[in-house]
């Protein structure tokens, strides 16, 4: 069943039906300027400020890399998607057994990132043409099958015109060829002020 109420349906067909946005480029050096600071994976919860609340910089998990690049440009996607769990809370996943969100995590598990960034309209279709993906949008994947992984697509590319990703798979913030590595779920686009 599809995470959000929107039927798979309208939801693979809304995008196609939509002017396709100009990709913000903006957050590739955001992401980037993560790389040897963020270098170490922990995914343990944690009791974190709110709003604009994070984990210590040395660490994060995949969706911290996106929160702290989209956070750079002025969206704290923790007060966001908080929020937006706050009024429509039946329509996020719930695989976690809450009964309400949890400011300290929602932002951080990429089922939620993947239905808020849906709700704001962001989506795009999935391809596995690599000249769809441009840098600063978001892409989803499940590692092995079952992982759910998020990375930003860099403005560099691999000697095959491939672009890169930034993101956290367990060694800290990397660039690095893998945007195919592993079957794509996502392809997201966001729209954000100047």
């Amino acid at each position: 069943m599809h995470p959000c109420p929107l039927s798979r349906f309208v939801a693979l067909l809304l995008p196609l039906l939509a002017p396709v946005a100009e990709a913000d480029p903006r957050l590739v050096p955001l992401a980037r300027q993560q790389i040897g600071v963020t270098v170490d994976y922990d995914p343990s919860y944690s009791i974190i400020a709110y709003p604009g609340g994070d984990v210590p910089m040395e660490t994060g998990v995949c969706s911290d890399v996106i929160i702290r690049a989209l956070r750079g440009l002025g969206l704290d996607l923790q007060k966001e998607v908080h929020e937006d769990m706050k009024r429509n809370f039946r329509h996020y996943p719930q695989r976690w057994d809450l009964r309400r969100p949890d400011k300290n995590i929602d932002h951080r598990r990429v089922p939620n990132l993947e239905c808020f960034f849906r709700r704001r309209g962001w989506q795009l279709p999935v391809t596995d043409n690599p000249a769809d993906y441009q840098p600063g949008d978001i892409v989803t994947c499940l590692l092995g099958g079952s992982i759910p992984h998020i990375m930003i697509v860099s403005d560099r590319k691999d000697s095959e015109g491939n672009p890169l990703i930034i993101h956290n798979i367990g060694s800290g913030t990397q660039e690095e060829d893998g945007l195919f590595l592993f079957e794509l779920t996502g392809h997201y686009r966001p729209r954000l002020d100047p």
